[in-house]
């Protein structure tokens, strides 16, 4: 896999290389600069880097000309975020010797991943999306990574389903209403645990389609995605699909961590974060344009396919939209590719006949429980959940 790796990043180096030279930077200064790696921590140096925006250590966006048409976004170019620095690497070079306890039900175990995967397996594809995604565009320049639409991305994941798990142990024990998934992610000395570390808890509904993960995208679980092992939600933003999981318990309230307790909360600006608010919880329905990307590119006239991606959460889309005059006027796009479940993301595409000129492309979805994408985001503290189709437009010039 290095090896494919690097032959491709040689090959995009080269045709930056080419790209540079076309628009006539043939200087040996603008050369090395078009050809120069954008630094990648070491945890993810093995991503295709000229796909990616680095905007820390733990936050990696992907480019939106960088997602393709294929349905499954690749490891390589898959977004990254982290809200602690990940462990050390070595817990990903015997994944199977790393171990979950099991807590809040009839037996209560502690097992190893190498045990875990002879209890079953199942393979889901879901949306993995930073609840921030879109954060760069609100006005009021919440903290955090700025991302546009790059926080996200469409993949398959295979692992022991929880339900299975579950009937090993004696079933949850009576009273508990949540599923609380422990990082394992190693914690600074001296500091209130419950500041920093990453638990949350989602409702025990979830338990119906969870998965304990070990795979993505056909490959063992990377220490970038959560290896060796993570939980998985499908339909959930992505900070509750918990990585390096640790322990899994049942509880009878939330817990009390930071990142629960005030952390995603959907809050009015200048608030602190309270229990009270909205939890980050289930997604909500979603779309925007991939291609054409925009970004100060031009297209030639004629026939342009317009495409991208739309998903719902836990509801299937039903029906995607797309405008290219703002949304003063709309059209049904057709959906292409493999329909891979209610959580996955579906393609879809418009093909028009543009004349040189100007234009705002912008899509708006519709889920199967009837939501639709609004047309403005709800302004709140953390820029959370932003799924207004007006601010995810792309501007494309046609000559």
């Amino acid at each position: 896999m290095k090896q494919a790796v690097n032959v491709r990043r040689r090959q995009l180096l080269l045709s930056s290389a080419a790209a540079a030279t076309a628009l006539g930077a043939t200087s040996p200064a603008a050369l090395a600069q078009a050809v120069k790696p954008k630094p990648l921590p070491k945890y993810v140096e093995w991503k295709y880097v000229d796909s990616l925006i680095v905007h820390s250590s733990n936050t990696i966006e992907t480019k939106r000309a960088a997602f393709g048409t294929s349905v499954i976004v690749p490891n390589d170019i898959l977004f990254v975020r982290n809200n602690l620095p990940p462990p050390d690497e070595a817990i990903t070079h015997d994944p199977d010797a790393w171990t979950l306890s099991v807590d809040g039900v009839g037996s209560p175990q502690k097992f190893t991943l190498g045990e875990l995967k002879r209890m079953g397996i199942d393979t889901v594809a879901t949306v993995l999306q930073c609840s921030g995604n879109g954060r760069g565009f609100f006005k009021h320049k919440a903290s955090g990574a700025q991302w546009k639409v790059g926080a996200a991305g469409c993949v398959i994941w295979s692992g022991l389903p929880v339900a299975t798990l579950l009937k090993a142990v004696g079933g949850v024990n009576g009273g508990m209403t949540f599923m609380t998934g422990t990082g394992g992610e190693k914690l600074p000395a001296g500091i209130d645990p419950k500041t920093i570390k990453v638990e949350r808890s989602v409702p025990v509904q979830a338990i119906e389609t969870a998965l304990l993960a070990w795979e993505l995208n056909g490959e063992p679980l990377s220490l970038a995605h959560g290896g060796p092992l993570r939980l998985v939600i499908p339909g959930y933003y992505g900070v509750n699909n918990v990585k390096y999981l640790s322990t899994l318990g049942f509880t009878d309230k939330e817990t009390n961590a930071s990142i629960q307790s005030s952390g995603y909360r959907i809050r009015e600006i200048g608030k602190k974060g309270a229990p009270g608010q909205p939890s980050m919880f289930e997604m909500n329905v979603k779309s925007w344009i991939n291609h054409p990307a925009g970004e100060g590119d031009a297209v030639s006239a004629g026939m342009v396919q317009i495409n991208g991606v739309a998903f719902a959460g836990v509801n299937r889309v039903a029906r995607v939209e797309v405008s290219i005059d703002g949304g003063k006027s709309w059209q049904n796009a057709g959906f292409v590719g493999p329909d891979l479940g209610p959580y996955a993301w579906r393609q879809f595409v418009l093909p028009v006949r543009l004349a040189s000129g100007h234009y705002t492309l912008v899509s708006r979805a519709t889920d199967a429980a009837g939501n639709t994408q609004p047309v403005e985001r709800v302004e709140n503290e953390r820029a959370y959940g932003h799924n207004g189709w007006q601010d995810h437009g792309v501007k494309l010039s046609v000559v």
